[in-house]
């Protein structure tokens, strides 16, 4: 299994025999290389859309019509981004998995918000969410643009996910101490990668925190189109 950042919330996660990209933002994101575009998302065979907000969605369609891959999320959103030419994957609810070859999207809970601009207002998009992601005999849990809430702990009690995604940047999400503190309490990761952080100058620019504040498991900064291998 490879996870390639794209900076970010972002990612391209090579999982059995999916590469599945995760909200990615490619034009105007200002971790990716310019250039680097095409590489990221070459070879996508589905894509999954978290929540609405434009750093997580400005370029689906684009990249779905390009690569061929279609878009899942959850059902406002996913209608809305099919019926802007995006390829139909699924619509479909907190709770509900689909299968995607060897590997099985599990929609979650986050707590955040969810909408995009349509002709300069902001239209609602359904529930903001994270995904499990079960293969190769692991199970991944992307936490999504999120605080800390208590659902994760039936998340993490009846997905047991040893690998975490969390989105630890502050300002928009709960920041490293936070993330460490979900991580500890709710879960026992082997491995943490964070994201959402470093893109902005208002945003944590460090995981130092979250490396203190979890001894024993192995907190991975990720570095743009370098793959993190478990």
């Amino acid at each position: 299994m490879n996870i390639i950042w794209l900076g970010h919330g972002s990612f391209r996660i090579e999982i059995g025999d999916q590469v599945l990209l995760i909200d990615p933002w490619i034009n105007g994101n200002p971790m990716l290389p310019e250039g680097q575009g095409d590489a990221a998302v070459k070879g996508a065979t589905h894509i999954l859309i978290t929540h609405g907000h434009f750093d997580h969605t400005a370029d689906v369609v684009e990249i779905s019509k390009t690569t061929g891959a279609p878009v899942s999320a959850v059902y406002e959103l996913g209608k809305h981004l099919h019926g802007l030419g995006a390829i139909e994957g699924h619509a479909f609810g907190k709770g509900g998995t689909i299968t995607l070859g060897d590997v099985t999207a599990t929609l979650v809970p986050a707590s955040h918000s969810s909408s995009i601009d349509v002709d300069g207002r902001g239209v609602y998009m359904g529930a903001e969410c994270g995904f499990i992601l079960k293969g190769e005999g692991k199970v991944i849990y992307l936490s999504g643009d999120t605080d800390i809430m208590a659902d994760m702990e039936w998340i993490g009690d009846l997905y047991k996910p040893d690998i975490g995604i969390l989105s630890a940047g502050g300002y928009f999400t709960m920041d490293m101490a936070g993330a460490a503190y979900a991580a500890k309490r709710y879960f026992n990761f082997s491995t943490v990668i964070p994201c959402h952080y470093r893109t902005f100058p208002l945003l944590e620019q460090s995981a130092d925190v979250l490396k203190d504040g979890l001894p024993g498991v192995s907190v991975t900064e990720p570095e743009v189109l370098q793959a993190i291998t478990l």
